[in-house]
């Protein structure tokens, strides 16, 4: 016997408090909308009619094209969540975005806002993310979660113009398990991560292996994200926290046009690993360009540098970018397990301006790890100044331009300017020979005393530390100078990209002529910092008098942005 609740249901009428598909049975795709003055009764399907809450949203299960589009200006408590079996594809992805004026806000009750678990195919857009004090501890603002098993990406994620603050990560995108699962076709751009508690942007993958290397996710696209003021949890001691970009376990990948500040500062004072403002680990194929990453700190005495490339990274680069006022250093290429790993690296075209202001035993560039091989430092620009440092301790040592520790080989370092008001220009742990490091073509110059630190001995002279190093010679030729490069950065401060100009040198004729490229085979790329196209003599440092590239593309592209 059919009871008369099923029959109404068949026909179609209305029985109260009988549960209906938020869904139509069949066709599709479709778009629904959701409003505060909509009703949850409607069918959601036209801005005329559109469903009331994010929990009656959740309940339908959706498909390739579908659209769920939220009303700009308004605010909605609850969160979203897609599962295995829903969402779409690269050529119908389900979308989740704004409709009307403004961006909606998605407020949740202590859980994240939007979590994508076990698909892909989705694109976020357009929308405002905020967390409460719960979230802050236990939630993300956008979590991709794959936790599915075997070695199988799910592809095509989109995350645009979405704000997200408030919570424990802004954005996260991980692999759970032990499986090399995770995300492939990912881009990120023109996303605000602010005001979290342990990152603003973070990616995350299984333990790495060095004798089977794999990785979660590959071919990111990270472009125009502002992450900042991710101050860090002085609870957690066990880990890092207060980053503004993470990036691990992934394969090529490209962070471009981004800027980290002001993250870190509440991080944990006995953690034994510290926030950066932009880094990588067990990664490779990476490159971090025009980018910049200022005034990030630390709660303890480790890190709060500006860009990384920490444990287990290959074959990536860092170049055209800006790193000023962070606690740590400008730039930190590191390595504290004796993996062999961490291999191939590059950074060149850099700028780094008064960083290391808390933390002297770093520097501007700084260098160093177990079994860490053939790294490429070569046309950056550094300026280190000691005044204004922020400890006591940092102004009694005076961190150095450049740091060099032990556990490297193969390290390469030209064509760079180093520039102190009397603080060491390098310092390094041991008296290297030219086999394990070089160091050829650079510009040492001081407006104080001209220093040099090389293992337990202190040099006045480039001559003198030329002459027992061996270092700055090149096929019986002496190399390296101690030429003013005449940067304003020496006396005026550097506050932001357009700063930058204060690295530059600004007197004819005195800058010194790198050495070519041939001496080192390596490939110096198209372009210096500001985009100019290199002329055949290259100068050291990262920027290129303007008269060097004169009749050439002065307006060409900063940078080849190809995939």
């Amino acid at each position: 016997m059919v009871s008369a609740a099923v029959v109404l249901l068949l026909t179609g009428c209305d029985v109260p408090g009988v549960y209906r598909p938020a869904r139509p049975a069949t066709g599709g795709p479709f778009t629904f909308y959701v409003s505060p003055d909509g009703d949850d009764e409607n069918d959601g399907m036209s801005p005329e009619k559109p469903w009331r809450t994010l929990d009656h949203a959740n309940s339908v299960r959706f498909q390739p094209g579908d659209r769920l589009r939220i009303r700009g200006g308004a605010r909605f408590r609850g969160s979203l969540t897609l599962e295995k079996g829903e969402a779409g594809s690269a050529a119908e992805p389900v979308v989740i975005e704004s409709y009307g004026t403004g961006r909606a806000t998605i407020a949740p009750r202590g859980t994240s806002a939007i979590t994508v678990r076990n698909t892909g195919g989705v694109e976020i857009r357009n929308l405002s993310l905020v967390g409460d004090r719960k979230s802050l501890r236990e939630g993300v603002g956008v979590a991709f979660r794959n936790s599915l098993p075997g070695a199988k990406r799910l592809g095509h994620v989109r995350i645009a113009n979405v704000e997200a603050r408030g919570f424990q990560n802004g954005i996260s995108v991980g692999a759970d398990g032990d499986a090399a699962a995770g995300f492939s076709d990912v881009r990120i751009t023109d996303v605000s991560v602010h005001h979290n508690l342990e990152a603003g942007l973070a990616f995350y993958g299984p333990v790495f292996d060095a004798e089977r290397p794999s990785y979660a996710h590959d071919k990111l696209r990270i472009e125009r994200v502002k992450a900042y003021a991710n101050a860090g949890d002085p609870e957690s001691d066990d880990r890092n926290t207060g980053s503004g970009i993470t990036l691990g376990s992934v394969r090529d990948a490209k962070v471009m046009r981004s800027v980290a500040h002001d993250n870190g500062a509440n991080s944990a004072a006995d953690a034994d690993e510290g926030p950066e403002g932009v880094w990588v680990y067990d990664s490779t194929r990476v490159v971090l360009e025009h980018n910049t990453s200022y005034r990030n700190r630390t709660g303890s005495h480790v890190d709060g540098g500006g860009f990384g490339l920490d444990n287990n990274v290959s074959n990536s680069v860092m170049q055209y970018n800006l790193a000023h006022s962070n606690d740590g250093s400008g730039f930190l290429v590191y390595s504290g397990q004796p993996t062999g790993a961490h291999k191939n690296n590059i950074v060149r075209f850099n700028m780094s301006w008064d960083d290391a202001r808390k933390l002297p035993e770093y520097g501007g560039i700084v260098a160093y790890g177990t079994r860490l091989s053939n790294l490429d430092i070569y046309h950056n620009t550094v300026v280190m100044r000691s005044e204004n440092l922020a400890s006591a301790e940092a102004a009694g040592s005076r961190p150095p331009a450049l740091r060099l520790r032990d556990g490297m080989r193969g390290v390469r370092v030209h064509n760079n300017i180093f520039a102190t008001d009397g603080g060491p220009l390098v310092e390094a742990d041991s008296a290297y020979d030219t086999s394990r490091i070089q160091l050829q073509g650079n510009d040492y110059y001081s407006t104080g005393r001209w220093a040099l630190d090389w293992g337990n001995r202190r040099y006045t002279t480039l001559t003198g530390w030329r002459t027992a190093s061996r270092q700055e010679i090149l096929d019986g030729e002496r190399t390296g100078s101690n030429n003013d490069p005449c940067l304003q950065g020496l006396v005026a401060p550097v506050s932001d990209g357009a700063g930058a100009v204060n690295l530059v040198p600004h007197c004819e004729g005195a800058v010194s002529l790198g050495l070519g490229t041939q001496a080192f085979g390596v490939d110096p790329g198209p372009v210096d910092y500001f985009g100019n196209r290199l002329g055949t003599t290259p100068m050291v440092g990262a920027a290129q008098p303007r008269e060097e590239v004169a009749g050439e593309a002065a307006g060409a592209p900063a940078a080849q942005e190809g995939d």
